[in-house]
């Protein structure tokens, strides 16, 4: 910004707030910070609607009670709808400052959703819904290099269906997870470690690879990261340092003479941490929807899920203390020794109760059996109960995210075409 002065005035439907020029430069709205690389009135004017040179003052015609509660996600990250305001109104708003539908919340990502497929906009994309909006032949490249740049690492990383080049990436790291689960149940095989010792070098290469490729991945995805300690203590990314340190532990070891296997209790803490890797499945969640239907609705149905727990609990306790005193506890002469405790009689009734029924435990006296088939009817009810909310949370998050995934196809189409 060669030109007006160091503090820069935004006048967004009369309402006006004063940055410096470096805020401006880095500020989260694309629209606002592309304003730092204009150099002329000309390019200004191509961003707002009209500039005050002698004040320095932007005017933007825009919705100015939309453009509050878009500040208060710059200031706090989030960002939710305007209380009285039509959802695609807002979402204008927010197209326009260059915001994203991935930028809301979950509960008003969910608003927006509903409603778009309300009117039909579903098949649309974001350029139809803010066509009114000029395009600039230079709105690509405003933004400062850097921070373009980082971005779209980013999104390629932790968003498989942003791009092409995100899918390719995807796919290759999806074929990686397969490849080291196969290697990892094969190597519980009674034959394997004989197989093992005739093709050694080549298992050693296909380890090597693996890991390599997911200790890159998880230190790139940790660079291009918006916020390092979000990445840190996110669950998935905790179990890939785990699930990746004892490769590294172990080839330190053997390179300094010290082998796993002799370590005693440090090598059974290795082995533990190796088969970790299994959790590695849980990225296929980024690529599958099932998954993150799944994912989604666990997180959103935590209440019921808690719910369902307590009552099998209640019931828990209550059926297998009956259970141990009818077939253990009154001594009638013929005491069943399978039932006696408690927490042994506590097995057959979680069993009975979800109606597996494994037959390793079941009641002999005429009293136990009449408890166990209350038991069995019981365990149908209570489980059946919190479901119907599971289920229609389970319906909602696949069309939320069928939605999206819609979305970031035509995206990926409109990409393609370009």
């Amino acid at each position: 910004m060669k030109f007006g002065n160091s503090i820069c005035v935004l006048n967004v439907g009369g309402t006006r707030y004063a940055f410096t020029r470096e805020v401006i430069r880095d500020f989260p709205l694309r629209r606002v910070s592309r304003l730092h690389a204009c150099a002329t009135e000309k390019e200004v004017l191509e961003l707002c609607d009209d500039y005050d040179r002698d004040r320095n003052e932007y005017f933007f015609d825009r919705h100015a009670q939309a453009f509050v509660f878009i500040m208060l996600y710059v200031r706090s990250g989030k960002l939710r709808f305007v209380p009285g305001v039509c959802e695609l109104s807002f979402y204008t708003e927010m197209l326009y400052w260059g915001l994203e539908s991935a930028h809301l919340d979950s509960c008003c990502q969910k608003r927006l959703d509903d409603r778009m497929s309300d009117i039909g906009l579903d098949s649309l994309s974001e350029g139809d819904i803010i066509g009114d909006e000029p395009q600039s032949p230079d709105e690509t490249i405003q933004q400062t290099g850097r921070a373009k740049w980082l971005e779209k690492v980013r999104r390629t990383f932790e968003e498989p269906n942003s791009s092409l080049a995100a899918q390719i990436l995807a796919s290759v790291s999806v074929i990686f997870v397969i490849i080291s689960m196969v290697m990892l149940c094969a190597s519980t095989l009674p034959d394997w470690d004989t197989a093992k010792r005739k093709t050694v070098e080549e298992h050693r290469i296909v380890e090597a690879v693996c890991i390599g490729w997911f200790t890159a991945e998880c230190i790139v995805r940790f660079l291009v990261a918006r916020d390092k300690w979000d990445f840190i203590r996110h669950p998935l990314n905790i179990i890939d340092v785990i699930a990746i340190t004892p490769y590294y532990v172990t080839m330190a070891m053997a390179g300094a003479g010290m082998p796993g296997a002799g370590l005693g209790v440090v090598g059974v803490i290795l082995r533990v941490l190796r088969m970790m890797r299994v959790f590695w499945l849980m990225k296929l969640a980024r690529h599958f929807l099932g998954l993150q239907t799944l994912g989604l609705t666990l997180r959103r149905c935590y209440r019921e899920m808690v719910m369902l727990m307590v009552f099998v609990c209640v019931a828990m306790a209550i059926y297998s203390a009956l259970a141990q005193l009818l077939e253990h506890g009154l001594d009638l002469g013929s005491r069943n020794n399978d039932y006696a405790s408690i927490p042994a009689a506590a097995w057959w009734v979680i069993i009975s109760m979800t109606t597996v029924g494994y037959g390793d435990v079941y009641p002999v006296t005429i009293g136990g059996r009449v408890l166990g088939g209350m038991c069995v009817v019981s365990g149908i009810v209570l489980l059946a109960l919190p479901i119907t909310f599971i289920y229609h949370s389970f319906v909602q998050c696949y069309h939320e995210l069928k939605l999206r995934s819609a979305r970031y196809a035509r995206s990926l189409s409109a990409e393609m075409l370009r």
